[in-house]
């Protein structure tokens, strides 16, 4: 069986199409599997949750039976917590697969969902800031803020959002690896693009011959 690409269509992976001239790739990556079980879709709190239920029903038929009898009473519990969490880990591994980050020097673009594929083109100048949850392991995630007219589906989104910003959704590069480093890069393309001066064409009193440009920075 050959391998096949569900996203060869792409003629850069994760850009719907190729930059134009002047924009440069920076950095690409997608989230951590097991980060992102954990951290979005609650891999501990349901481990957690069945080894508690395995527990209370060994302790509570401890009373009434030897303990050795009331072991085997927490393997229903422990079965049903495995084949949940295998599904949280499935599911994690579909969504980091299709997911692609991209930062390039003037958007941040967002590959996403495991279903419905969509991508989010975000520029640099519509993000008004950007904040980062660092882990100990040097994974993280990087929240973006847009401005309040920019509406974005939480639901469509999820689990790449900033965890309970519903009203207003924050975007978010969730679970990736070198977080901090790649959190630097954002920022100085951000603050790079922010400083590069656009040119623009003043037509309102350019002569035909010799058209009037005006310099202005946004």
């Amino acid at each position: 069986m050959s391998d096949h690409d569900d996203f060869a269509f792409e003629p850069v992976p994760g850009l719907p199409e190729r930059p134009p001239v002047g924009e440069a790739i920076l950095w690409q990556g997608r989230p951590k599997t097991l980060p992102l079980a954990r951290e979005a879709l609650g891999l501990t709190w349901v481990a957690t949750y069945f080894a508690l239920l395995a527990l209370w029903r060994v302790g509570s038929s401890a009373a009434d039976m030897p303990l050795v009898q009331a072991l085997p009473l927490a393997v229903p519990f422990l079965g049903l917590g495995a084949l949940c969490c295998l599904v949280i880990l499935a599911i994690a591994f579909a969504q980091a697969r299709t997911t692609v980050y991209t930062i390039t020097s003037a958007r941040v673009a967002m590959r996403i969902g495991a279903a419905l594929t969509i991508t989010l083109n975000l520029p640099h100048k519509q993000i008004s800031a950007a904040s980062l949850d660092l882990r100990s392991s040097g994974t993280g995630t990087i929240a973006l803020t847009l401005p309040p007219e920019t509406r974005l589906s939480y639901l469509v989104c999820w689990p790449h959002v900033r965890p309970w910003r519903i009203r207003h959704t924050e975007p978010a590069l969730r679970c990736i690896p070198e977080a901090a480093k790649v959190a630097r890069l954002l920022a100085e393309a951000a603050e790079a693009r922010q400083a590069q001066p656009v040119l623009t064409r003043n037509t309102a009193q350019a002569p035909v011959y010799a058209p009037d440009y005006a310099l202005a920075t946004g």
